[in-house]
């Protein structure tokens, strides 16, 4: 009893290989030479049949041509009742796996008629087509271009083939760069550049690069030149964007320059132009003349002068500047300027 029995095993042996997992099913496999049926996995582990739908139609499937699969049939043999056959039956109808149609015999009888599918239509691949084998045709072989040979005493001369002339390569385009002359207005320039580089202070997609501002920034300058402000052209450009991610900001700036450019401002007609003021050198009246001098009351009937300036600063017609005049003349040498007092006669 005091003796230790080493060679006594720790637990017993379960008979069970120790590779395999210690949780989950385990499979002891068994090739069948007879009497099995060969169903494919998206029946026996679909996902959204019942687990009687999916064991109806695993025994219908293994059932021979011709076998009758009715639910009176089937709840003979099995024991779920008429209900749970008819819900099953209708699961495996609504996934493709049967359909079930009715039909009228010769004697005036109706009778179901159910076909069962090994895989669903929906689910059958496309049977490949076969394409013809294009035919080869022969290669006609080239016949043996004969060399003449010269007469007995004439010796031939191998003559050397021409040089090939080189073609020389085209020239890169050549794209502005800060090497390149100024435009010519560089402020409009300078301002349509600044312009573009700040689109992306409206929306961070219409990042441009450099190459990108130099090419767009001459049509930026038409609509500068139109009389477009800077701030309603970046609302022109920047408003309105799609929401999907932009892959080409500049290609979507180019199109809205050269679609949307607004047509030019029509010309206005210039003001009349009117003469200056001048002042009269006998009467001191003012009037409008190309020169100085006198005005239209004082001048000669043989001098040439200006028309007479009004109250309101347009020219005086009629005899109203030689009434001005007259009064005028009245003030300065004080006949009939002072009222006499007393009382009238």
């Amino acid at each position: 009893m005091a003796v230790e029995q080493l060679n006594a095993p720790v637990r017993p042996c379960s008979g069970v290989s120790p590779s395999v997992r210690p949780s989950g099913v385990i499979r002891v496999r068994h090739r069948h030479t007879e009497r099995f049926t060969v169903v494919g996995n998206h029946l026996a582990q679909h996902r959204e049949l019942s687990l009687v739908a999916i064991g109806l139609g695993l025994h219908i499937q293994s059932l021979p041509e011709g076998a009758k699969i009715g639910i009176k049939d089937l709840v003979r043999r099995f024991p779920e009742g008429e209900v749970t056959v008819a819900r099953a039956l209708r699961e495996l109808e609504s996934y493709g796996y049967l359909s079930r149609t009715r039909e009228r015999t010769a004697g005036n009888r109706w009778v179901t008629r159910t076909v069962v599918y090994d895989m669903p239509p929906d689910l059958t691949p496309p049977v490949p087509t076969r394409q013809p084998v294009p035919v080869r045709q022969p290669v006609p072989t080239r016949q043996p271009v004969p060399v003449p040979t010269p007469p007995a005493g004439v010796t031939a001369v191998r003559m050397p083939l021409p040089l090939p002339v080189p073609v020389p390569a085209p020239a890169p385009p050549v794209l502005p760069g800060p090497g390149h002359p100024e435009p010519s207005d560089p402020t409009r320039h300078r301002a349509a550049s600044e312009l573009l580089a700040g689109l992306r202070s409206y929306d961070p997609r219409l990042l441009l690069s450099e190459q990108a501002i130099r090419r767009l920034a001459p049509a930026v300058c038409a609509w500068l030149e139109r009389g477009v402000e800077p701030v309603a052209v970046q609302r022109a450009l920047a408003d309105g964007l799609p929401a999907d991610p932009l892959r080409h900001p500049a290609g979507l700036i180019g199109h809205r320059l050269a679609a949307s450019l607004p047509p030019p401002l029509p010309e206005r007609e210039a003001p009349p132009r009117l003469d200056p003021i001048q002042n009269c050198e006998r009467c001191e009246r003012a009037f409008r003349a190309v020169e100085p001098g006198l005005c239209g009351s004082c001048a000669s009937p043989g001098e040439d002068a200006g028309a007479p300036v009004g109250e309101d600063g347009g020219v005086a017609h009629g005899g109203a500047g030689v009434r001005v005049s007259h009064l005028r003349t009245l003030l300065r040498g004080g006949s009939g300027g002072r009222r006499r007092s007393g009382t009238a006669p």
